[in-house]
Parts: C-alpha cells; sequence; structure tokens
C-alpha cells in the first residue's frame, strides 16, 4: 500500500504517574498547537485528584530512591541518557514543532538535553563531598555534616524550554535522591509526556518522577498546598502565581526556590538554559545532618585519634 493511500497512526499523549500511564481522572484533554497555532496533539488535562495520585505516588517511592546508593543512582541517570539518545529523533521532531525551531536548532537542544542528564549522573556520588565534610570543633569529638534529600518535591517546569529547561530542573531534583511531582509546560507538554515514556522503560523506579500536563495554577495550587510536598521549584511560575504559591507552601515550611525575574512578554522562564547549571539546583533541596561521635582517649596521657 503507497503511502498516500494510508491512515497516520495518531500518538495518544498520557500522564506518567507511579510508573503507569493514566489518562486524566477527569478525562479532559486540550489540544496543543505548534508556533504556528497548527494541531499538534490531544494532551491530557490534569485534575486535582491527578495530582494528589501523584504525591501519594512519589511519597511511596522516595524511601527506595532516597536510600539507595548515590553510585546507583547515577548508573540509573545515566541509562536514561541512553534511552534518550536512542530516541532522539523523536524528541528533535516535538522539539521543533513545540519550541518553532528548524531541525538543526531543535537536534542541538536534545544534544544538550542529554549531555546534561549525563552531566548530573555523574554529580550523584560526588555532591557529598561539596555539601557535607567534617567540622572543626573543641573537644574529642567527630563532627560531621551530610547532605541528605528533602523529600517530595513538586516541579513546575519552564514554560519555554520544553526538553532542555525540562531536563535541567527534574535531573538535579531526582539525582540527590528526592522524587518529584512534575507540571509540564502548559504550551509545549509533549517532550515532557514523551520523557515520562524514557523513564518508564529505564531503570527509574516508578513513582521517582510523576509528570502532569495541563493548567499550570490549577495543579500548582493544591501541590504548594499538600501537606506532604516538602519543596516547590517555581521555576515555571509568573511572578503573580510564585507569590500566591509561596504563601500556600509556607503552611508546612515547605522549601521554595523561586523563579528568576519574568522576562519582558510576563513569562517566567528568562534563565539561560544552555549555560553551565552548576551545583545550586543540586543543592537547592538537600537537608544537612550534623552527627557528632566520641573520638575515644588512647593511653594514659589521653591522647586522642
Amino acid at each position: 500500500m503507497s503511502d498516500q493511500n494510508r491512515l497516520g497512526v495518531f500518538k495518544t499523549y498520557k500522564l506518567y504517574v507511579g510508573g503507569k500511564f493514566p489518562r486524566s481522572e477527569s478525562g479532559r484533554v486540550y489540544e496543543v498547537t505548534d508556533s504556528k497555532g497548527a494541531w499538534l496533539a490531544n494532551a491530557p488535562k490534569s485534575s486535582r485528584k491527578d495530582a494528589r495520585d501523584a504525591v501519594v505516588a512519589a511519597r511511596k517511592a522516595f524511601g527506595g530512591w532516597s536510600g539507595a546508593t548515590a553510585y546507583n543512582r547515577g548508573q540509573v541517570l545515566y541509562r536514561v541518557a541512553e534511552m534518550l539518545e536512542g530516541r532522539k529523533e523523536q524528541f528533535v521532531r516535538e522539539v521543533a514543532a513545540s519550541e518553532g525551531l528548524s531541525k538543526s536548532k531543535a537536534a542541538a537542544v536534545v544534544d544538550a538535553a542529554i549531555d546534561r542528564w549525563v552531566w548530573y549522573a555523574g554529580w550523584t556520588d560526588k555532591i557529598g563531598q561539596i555539601a557535607g565534610g567534617a567540622n572543626p570543633v573543641a573537644g574529642p569529638f567527630f563532627n560531621l555534616s551530610t547532605p541528605e534529600p528533602t523529600g517530595v518535591v513538586a516541579v513546575l517546569a519552564p514554560r519555554k524550554s520544553s526538553l532542555l529547561g525540562l531536563v535541567s530542573v527534574i535531573a538535579p531534583v531526582i539525582a540527590t535522591g528526592n522524587t518529584a511531582v512534575v507540571i509540564a509546560s502548559p504550551d509545549a507538554p509533549l517532550p515532557a509526556l514523551s520523557l515520562g515514556e524514557v523513564l518508564a522503560t529505564s531503570d527509574v523506579p516508578g513513582g521517582v518522577v510523576n509528570i502532569l500536563s495541563g493548567v499550570t495554577a490549577e495543579l500548582a495550587a493544591p501541590l504548594a498546598a499538600h501537606q506532604d510536598v516538602n519543596a516547590i521549584d517555581l521555576t515555571g511560575a509568573d511572578a503573580e502565581l510564585a507569590k500566591e504559591l509561596e504563601i500556600a507552601a509556607a503552611d508546612n515550611l515547605k522549601r521554595v526556590r523561586r523563579p528568576q525575574p519574568v522576562d519582558t512578554d510576563g513569562a517566567a522562564d528568562s534563565e539561560d538554559w544552555t549555560a553551565s547549571p552548576g551545583t545550586d539546583r543540586l543543592t537547592a533541596f538537600l537537608e544537612t545532618k550534623t552527627v557528632w561521635h566520641p573520638t575515644g582517649a588512647l593511653g594514659a596521657a589521653g591522647s586522642s585519634y
């Protein structure tokens, strides 16, 4: 049969929650269009119930993920990069359509996103040396500070950078042992929903990353107020929404990472995602545990080690 007579098979995009691919609990969808207004796909429009389900899944996965060795988490993140590499062509198409880029520019963005996964994979067993260490104290004691993951982190993905920015906010959260509930860009959610398929076919345990699509404000409000969410990254929020979410997050003393100042059109996403990310996002959702331990005494002179 010639291609002219063949009906195309349209992709059905679904949420990624708890390692599974549910449709939105409400059954709602919304149209996703390219930069010229042409229809691309129908994306699920998540409800508050979907957000609560994602938090339950993230909390359930937290113990196993945070308890894994840092080296193991690095291996898992590297496997995600491998799977992204294998599906590069698909992501190039989606990024090009979502961001209005040429194929060559979209390919460069996808390459940078894969490289960033690898970069964060290499940090999993090194951040402890940066964020922790031995503290000099008076008396015969070892005083050691070690970083620990905060817990469940709600992440508002960048609105414009549909893949590179997305990877830049998800990877550091899970690299340090946290679990994530991610609200994809409402304007360009397709790369995020496809990333869920990559995570499901990698070694990432179900629930470590949960991806929702829909109206950011509608989903972010219940997450900011949720008592079982420990932190929130407001990257994808504009100034007005960010202020509202900060107030809600204060109820259970969530860690809050504020967005960069908004750009000229009022949309939050003015960060340069191509710049070197540094360790800021790695340390944003870490707690520090300090332990005292007696050194003991040796010999009659009372010398110690």
